[in-house]
């Protein structure tokens, strides 16, 4: 391995790592071995392309990932990729609990990752799906009658905006809650601000 290609964040992220040190070396190991940019980003080291992510390394209390950018156009052969939730449209994981493991799957992990070069360099993107195909709570709904200046704030919001506000809203299960959000919310999406800002 080619030691300029190394990012001394990288170093200093895996050196503080209490948690899956060993799998973390391994893995980045094996990326930087595909001839790919070490860089980071997200609190996390980041794998680029022509600058363009490619994978991503973290780590979770019960397992650490490879985490491809565009894993949903990726061919998974091997059935190895994960979805993290339901809501996440492109990235995919692969979740590892032990460095053996990691050992083990070497080849095909090169392999992926040299997929997803090829996915990026053909210039293949994600085909989300549009908010609109999101389905917006019954409680939002009314509060757009309720308020009619809600309903041009909410929808001149990012689609990524708008997106957070549709899942953190429909998150509960009871109308009560979804309608507490929503009422909480309000003034923040009449201000133009999204969940988070």
């Amino acid at each position: 391995m080619n030691n300029s290609k190394m990012n001394s964040k990288v170093d200093e992220y895996i050196s503080k790592s209490k948690k899956w040190k060993e799998e973390y070396e391994k893995l980045r190991d094996i990326v930087l071995d595909c001839e790919l940019t070490e860089e980071f980003k997200w609190m996390h080291p980041c794998y680029t392309f022509d600058n363009k992510n490619i994978v991503l390394i973290h780590g979770f209390k019960e397992y650490c990932a490879l985490l491809f950018h565009k894993g949903a156009l990726l061919q998974d052969t091997h059935g190895i990729l994960i979805q993290q939730t339901e809501n996440v449209q492109a990235a995919r994981q692969i979740r590892f609990t032990h460095v053996q493991e990691i050992v083990e799957l070497e080849p095909i992990l090169k392999a992926y990752i040299h997929q997803a070069i090829e996915v990026e360099k053909a210039g293949l993107e994600v085909d989300f799906k549009k908010h609109e195909e999101f389905t917006i709570p019954e409680e939002l709904e009314r509060k757009f009658d309720e308020v009619p200046a809600l309903k041009p704030a909410f929808e001149a919001l990012t689609p990524g905006r708008q997106r957070a506000y549709i899942f953190y809203f429909s998150g509960p299960k009871q109308s009560k809650t979804r309608s507490s959000r929503i009422e909480k919310y309000t003034q923040q999406i009449l201000d133009g601000k999204g969940l988070n800002d």
